[in-house]
């Protein structure tokens, strides 16, 4: 409540700043999003099976003063309506679900009912600059909302938009606070790592940096350019105080109207001591790592077709918090991460379609992803941090438009991972991983 108390008092310069005698003044805006979440893992044999259902949503009232000031917040909320007891773990393993406990507060499941004051924010708008303060929803490859789940990923700090042309694009932010997706509460930078899985460090033993990680903020820097009338470069710099500094780099080649290339780089450093002076303490546990991608695609008529290849060098593992959000690499698919893994290939064939049904009454976007990621052993902590086989995932991804209900948005995705190689025969290495299938059934009412 104090902290809530110092926002509002951080606006007030907001409101009573003079108006323009040719503004807007007093428009407010109210809309939403009303989501009912089914989610169900099928895991391997006798090993436990998870499903979950969560209501809930976000109600969001923004107020415009006049043509450059506007203030608004957001609230959040998951609901358990309680069809399974999700504290209840697996006999075999000791673990309990992995993707159904993220659809509520992670940190406290006994919790069945959570509300997260996720925006508060002000913002002041030029014709070619925008300044927001506060709590906010950002985008960028390793900070985003993570759409599948109830609440979404959301951080605090200032944020600075210049855009000079429909195209050129530069933004700058620093934040001192995240509410990592799935929890009811904002975290300090370092605070809020840890807070999921934290695999094995480099002696196969469980990490230790969750609550021993120090860093007070993250620096953000993105560039993103129209070159020439085919190519564009988008660049981002996330500089993780004490931890690392992970530079991004993507670029895109429009051979013509339907076919192009983009490449992409992600180079990380250790910055100060990686979280924590203690070694085994410590998060980011080595000196860098880098990533290399490419990608080909071909659209025609309402359908697109790609294949991307990521390589993850041998000299570092990718490390970047889960909590944060999904990772956007080329070969990123829906219910698993590259994270954690040093020596990693993956090849991931996308498709995606648009069939009309119904009379022309309703149609069906379908994404269909099919991906061979090459792991190194999972006896190796130092290349595989989550001890993750190698396997093939297939992902089916139904977004339903109805015509007459324009406002309710439903989705299926259907993934299964099956496990491919030689490997011990032990549960732990593929309980709620792979060589398993996984539902969820999305219903999303905006408003």
């Amino acid at each position: 409540m104090k902290q809530n108390l110092l926002y509002l008092i951080l606006l007030v310069p907001f409101f009573v700043f003079p108006q323009n005698a040719d503004s807007t003044i007093n428009k407010g805006n109210l809309k939403g999003q009303w989501r009912t979440y089914y989610m169900n893992t099928f895991n391997k044999g006798s090993l436990k099976d998870f499903s979950a259902l969560a209501t809930g949503g976000t109600l969001k009232y923004q107020f415009k003063f006049n043509n450059h000031f506007e203030v608004g917040a957001a609230l959040y909320n998951s609901s358990n309506l309680g069809i399974q007891d999700l504290t209840i773990a697996d006999a075999t393993t000791g673990r309990i679900s992995r993707y159904e406990e993220g659809l509520f507060d992670r940190l406290d499941l006994s919790n069945d009912v959570v509300i997260l004051l996720g925006e508060l924010f002000a913002t002041y708008t030029l014709p070619k600059h925008e300044f927001k303060l506060g709590r906010m929803k950002i985008n960028t490859p390793l900070v985003n909302p993570e759409d599948g789940r109830m609440i979404p990923t959301l951080v605090q700090g200032f944020w600075y938009k210049f855009k000079n042309h429909s195209t050129d694009l530069f933004q700058v932010g620093i934040l001192n606070k995240i509410a990592p997706r799935s929890t009811g509460n904002f975290f300090g930078i370092g605070e809020s790592i840890g807070t999921y899985a934290v695999g094995r460090n480099r002696d196969g033993r469980n990490n230790q940096y969750n609550g021993n990680t120090h860093s007070d903020f993250l620096f953000l820097l993105n560039s993103n350019l129209k070159i020439t009338e085919n190519i564009q470069i988008n660049v981002w710099n996330h500089y993780v105080d004490n931890i690392f500094n992970s530079l991004y780099v993507k670029s895109r080649l429009a051979l013509n109207q339907k076919v192009g290339l983009e490449l992409e780089w992600l180079h990380q450093d250790r910055v100060g001591d990686g979280g924590n002076v203690i070694d085994s303490l410590r998060y980011y546990d080595q000196n860098s790592a880098d990533i290399l991608g490419i990608k080909m695609n071909y659209k025609w008529k309402t359908s697109a077709v790609s294949l991307a290849y990521n390589r993850i060098l041998p000299k570092g593992q990718f490390i970047s918090p889960r909590e944060w959000g999904r990772e956007d690499l080329f070969s990123f698919q829906k219910r698993e991460r590259s994270e954690g893994s040093a020596d990693n290939h993956a090849l991931v064939l996308y498709f995606n379609t648009n069939w009309l049904l119904i009379k022309e009454n309703a149609d069906i976007d379908m994404i269909l992803s099919l991906g061979r990621h090459w792991k190194p052993s999972v006896l190796d902590p130092v290349l595989n941090k989550y001890a993750v086989p190698d396997y093939t995932h297939l992902n089916l991804d139904f977004f339903f438009n109805i015509k007459k209900l324009k406002n309710l948005q439903p989705e299926l995705l259907i993934t299964t991972k099956i496990a491919n190689g030689d490997f011990p025969d032990n549960p732990n290495f593929y309980f709620n991983k792979t060589d398993m299938v996984h539902v969820d059934l999305i219903f999303n009412y905006n408003f």
